[in-house]
């Protein structure tokens, strides 16, 4: 391995520290160049996390919520000051075009600004009311009134390669906000725009020390320094999912965990909707949308499609022809509408996934139909949007139980709209589905049977066309999570990311105490 390549340092126990041995190397996944390299060996990971929950959290504590909201103000300020560098980074790094820099980059600071409003209407308090008090007897003397106080821990932040900047502070700002401190371990092929933000996020001096730490390379040990009361959140395989459950930090001792994992997203076109609606052509937009923003590297994008069998075909020509127009490659070129997988891993990932699918489906659209643009194929990690597509999607089982992540999807017609529902189930539970149709009682039926199974229910009617926020896009005052094979897990949603990082305790005294709380 060529070591020129600048070693990132990480930023633990309050000070930059370089790790050790050659580290992980970064490449362009476009022009196959050397970007940086990671490593964290030989950092004291006990003192760190010791370092952070005593000193962050004792300095995030002493401040109220709305001391908290200004600093979250103060640090947006920074990072947008550095925004040009970021999308200079993104290209590099991750092989975004601007567009979909745009969705990671700008998606974070817009969260991070809208937790920052959210804490100043909080006030100057540090605990909050949970629910009413309420009496213990017939004499209203005694009460119970219930608080919520941050934790005492550390929120450790385990993330996927696809969101670098929004995956850090769509976490990181209800942390901070709650009065937790954050140690963010990016994943390795994407991590240097994580680094950059919190370098710059340090360097400005608008957080306390221990606040905001950042750990680049190997996992390794981070889940050994954790203690009863920290927090740690995860987004990535099921298969790693499965191994953070069973360690003892949860296991044994209680941490609490999120957990974002595998989604086989849904979008459902209504019954009875004709091929030449608005509704139809609605579905097909966002349907190439998904496929194609980020290459289709999104947690949220649409997997499968269920249309009415009569539909089939229409929905397969129209999607395909839109697909068709698609230019794929380097993102540096301004023809470019799509660029690159993250790196060429995860390029044999795909592939290697579309030939299990494929063993089930049809090809629609082949995505090796398009000549990359300005790209190397034998270097780029550029790959074509793809459709399958099956009749018989009640006798699949792979299309229901494998996520390819990239710009692949398969359609699907169904028979009848209790089959549909049933084989959007199939996924065992999802981030996200998204409904079409302008029948706004099937829109509310359709949405309340799949409420269960889905974190998020995004309908889509001609009267929002042009005000909806688009089926992927994950806005902070809605939930995001999903149960089943989706982690089981909850963020953002407004306030209610706060709870996370909180404690509930049932406070039971006298009337005159309770007072004392701003209660009773």
């Amino acid at each position: 391995m060529n070591t020129s390549s600048p070693l990132l340092p990480n930023y633990l126990a309050g000070r930059w520290q370089t790790g050790s041995g050659p580290g992980a190397l970064l490449r362009d996944p476009v022009l196959g160049t050397e970007l940086v390299r990671v490593s964290n060996g030989g950092l004291d990971l006990i003192e760190g996390f010791a370092f952070a929950r005593d000193q962050g959290g004792r300095a995030l504590r002493a401040m109220t919520y709305a001391e908290r909201a200004a600093m979250l103000a103060a640090a947006a300020k920074v990072l947008q000051s550095h925004r040009d560098a970021y999308y200079e980074i993104a290209t590099a790094n991750s092989g975004t075009t601007a567009k979909d820099s745009a969705v990671d980059i700008d998606g974070g600071l817009f969260t991070l600004g809208y937790y920052a409003k959210q804490g100043e209407a909080l006030g100057d308090v540090r605990f909050m009311l949970d629910g009413p008090a309420a009496r213990m007897a017939k004499d209203p003397t005694f009460q119970s009134q219930h608080i919520m106080v941050p934790t005492h821990g550390v929120a450790l932040f385990i993330n996927a390669f696809n969101f670098p900047s929004w995956g850090l502070w769509e976490k990181a700002a209800p942390a901070l906000l709650s009065g937790v401190p954050v140690i963010i371990k990016p994943a390795t092929a994407t991590a240097w725009l994580t680094q950059r933000m919190v370098q710059d996020v340090i360097d400005a001096g608008v957080l306390p020390a221990g606040a905001l730490s950042v750990v680049c390379g190997s996992s390794n040990g981070l889940m050994d320094a954790l203690q009863p009361f920290d927090v740690l959140s995860f987004t990535g395989s099921a298969e790693t999912a499965h191994v953070i459950r069973s360690h003892r930090a949860v296991a044994a001792q209680s941490v609490r965990v999120n957990i974002e994992a595998d989604s086989l997203n849904s979008a459902l076109l209504a019954p009875g909707t004709a091929a030449d609606s608005d509704v139809f052509k609605l579905l097909v937009s966002e349907v190439v949308r998904e496929m194609t923003v980020k290459a289709g590297q999104k947690c949220t994008a649409i997997r499968r499609i269920f249309v009415p069998a009569a539909l089939y075909d229409a929905a397969s020509q129209a999607i395909s022809a839109k697909l068709a127009g698609v230019t794929v490659g380097n993102p540096r070129n301004a023809s470019v509408r799509m660029g690159s997988l993250v790196s060429r891993e995860q390029l044999d990932a795909v592939q290697a996934g579309l030939a299990q699918l494929r063993a089930e489906a049809e090809v629609l659209h082949d995505g090796a139909s398009h000549t990359l643009v300005d790209a190397d194929p034998a270097i780029a990690a550029c790959v074509g949007p793809t459709l399958l597509g099956t009749r018989h999607p009640d006798a699949a089982r792979v299309l229901h139980e494998v996520e390819v992540f990239g710009p692949v999807a398969t359609l699907m017609p169904y028979a009848s709209l209790d089959e549909a529902l049933a084989l959007i189930r199939r996924g065992q539970g999802s981030l996200v589905t998204s409904v079409y149709g302008d029948d706004p009682a099937f829109i509310a039926d359709a949405a309340i049977e799949l409420a269960s199974s889905h974190g998020r229910v995004h309908a889509i009617s001609p009267d929002v066309a042009a005000l909806h926020s688009g089926h992927g896009n994950v806005m902070p005052m809605s939930l995001h999570g999903g149960p089943g094979r989706a982690g089981g897990g909850e963020e953002l949603g407004g306030l209610r990311a706060l709870n996370f990082y909180h404690r509930r305790s049932a406070i039971q005294a006298s009337t005159a105490a309770l007072k004392r709380l701003g209660a009773a």
